[in-house]
Protein backbone atom coordinates (compact mmCIF):
# COMPACT_ATOMS: atom_id res chain seq x y z
CA UNK A 1 0.00 0.00 0.00
CA UNK A 2 1.18 3.48 -0.68
CA UNK A 3 0.17 6.82 0.68
CA UNK A 4 1.24 10.24 -1.45
CA UNK A 5 1.12 13.64 -0.10
CA UNK A 6 0.81 15.02 -3.28
CA UNK A 7 1.41 18.82 -1.90
CA UNK A 8 4.85 17.20 -0.96
CA UNK A 9 6.08 16.41 -4.14
CA UNK A 10 8.22 18.04 -6.51
CA UNK A 11 11.03 16.84 -8.91
CA UNK A 12 14.22 18.57 -9.65
CA UNK A 13 14.07 18.92 -13.56
CA UNK A 14 10.56 19.17 -15.09
CA UNK A 15 8.45 15.93 -15.85
CA UNK A 16 10.11 14.64 -13.04
CA UNK A 17 7.77 11.32 -11.87
CA UNK A 18 6.95 8.88 -9.08
CA UNK A 19 5.75 6.00 -10.32
CA UNK A 20 3.15 4.60 -8.57
CA UNK A 21 1.69 1.39 -10.18
CA UNK A 22 1.89 -0.83 -13.40
CA UNK A 23 -1.66 -2.25 -14.06
CA UNK A 24 -1.63 -4.50 -16.76
CA UNK A 25 0.45 -2.79 -19.49
CA UNK A 26 -0.18 0.69 -17.92
CA UNK A 27 2.04 3.21 -15.99
CA UNK A 28 0.24 5.48 -13.61
CA UNK A 29 2.27 8.43 -12.28
CA UNK A 30 2.42 11.46 -10.65
CA UNK A 31 4.49 14.30 -12.38
CA UNK A 32 5.52 17.64 -11.52
CA UNK A 33 6.69 20.08 -13.76
CA UNK A 34 6.49 23.77 -14.26
CA UNK A 35 7.81 23.77 -17.73
CA UNK A 36 6.28 22.63 -20.93
CA UNK A 37 6.45 19.32 -21.85
CA UNK A 38 7.36 18.52 -25.70
CA UNK A 39 4.58 17.96 -28.87
CA UNK A 40 3.80 14.57 -29.20
CA UNK A 41 1.55 11.73 -30.20
CA UNK A 42 0.32 8.99 -28.24
CA UNK A 43 1.06 5.34 -29.06
CA UNK A 44 -1.93 4.45 -26.82
CA UNK A 45 -4.67 6.46 -24.79
CA UNK A 46 -3.79 8.77 -21.80
CA UNK A 47 -5.98 10.10 -18.99
CA UNK A 48 -4.26 13.36 -17.91
CA UNK A 49 -5.41 14.33 -14.47
CA UNK A 50 -4.64 17.60 -12.73
CA UNK A 51 -4.28 17.16 -9.25
CA UNK A 52 -3.11 20.35 -8.45
CA UNK A 53 -2.26 23.48 -10.24
CA UNK A 54 -3.41 24.77 -13.97
CA UNK A 55 -2.25 23.67 -17.44
CA UNK A 56 -2.79 24.74 -21.11
CA UNK A 57 -3.26 21.81 -23.07
CA UNK A 58 -2.66 22.31 -26.93
CA UNK A 59 -3.66 19.46 -28.85
CA UNK A 60 -4.42 19.52 -33.04
CA UNK A 61 -7.73 18.42 -34.25
CA UNK A 62 -8.51 18.16 -38.46
CA UNK A 63 -5.12 20.40 -38.99
CA UNK A 64 -6.44 23.24 -35.99
CA UNK A 65 -4.37 23.77 -32.81
CA UNK A 66 -7.19 23.93 -30.20
CA UNK A 67 -6.37 24.96 -26.21
CA UNK A 68 -8.22 23.39 -23.30
CA UNK A 69 -7.49 24.90 -19.77
CA UNK A 70 -7.46 21.93 -17.29
CA UNK A 71 -7.79 22.84 -13.62
CA UNK A 72 -7.36 21.03 -10.59
CA UNK A 73 -9.86 18.05 -10.59
CA UNK A 74 -10.16 17.75 -14.21
CA UNK A 75 -9.31 15.01 -16.60
CA UNK A 76 -8.04 15.56 -20.12
CA UNK A 77 -8.07 11.93 -22.51
CA UNK A 78 -6.17 11.62 -25.40
CA UNK A 79 -5.95 8.68 -27.63
CA UNK A 80 -3.70 6.76 -29.64
CA UNK A 81 -2.06 9.05 -32.18
CA UNK A 82 -3.80 12.18 -30.52
CA UNK A 83 -0.92 15.32 -31.10
CA UNK A 84 -1.03 17.28 -28.32
CA UNK A 85 1.49 19.41 -25.72
CA UNK A 86 0.99 20.30 -21.87
CA UNK A 87 2.06 23.62 -20.72
CA UNK A 88 1.76 23.81 -17.04
CA UNK A 89 0.73 27.32 -15.76
CA UNK A 90 3.41 27.66 -12.97
CA UNK A 91 3.73 24.23 -11.17
CA UNK A 92 1.31 21.86 -11.41
CA UNK A 93 1.30 17.82 -10.39
CA UNK A 94 -0.42 15.35 -12.76
CA UNK A 95 -1.29 11.81 -12.87
CA UNK A 96 -0.68 10.24 -15.93
CA UNK A 97 -2.08 6.72 -16.91
CA UNK A 98 -0.65 5.67 -20.05
CA UNK A 99 0.58 2.51 -21.93
CA UNK A 100 4.45 1.16 -20.11
CA UNK A 101 7.04 3.27 -22.17
CA UNK A 102 4.92 5.37 -23.74
CA UNK A 103 6.25 8.97 -24.49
Amino acid sequence: MKFIEIAKFTGDAAWDAMDIAQIEGATVRLHWTDKPYKWHQNDGDEVFVVLDGKVRMLYKEAGQELEQVIETGNIFYAGEGDEHVAHPVGAARVLVIEKKGSV
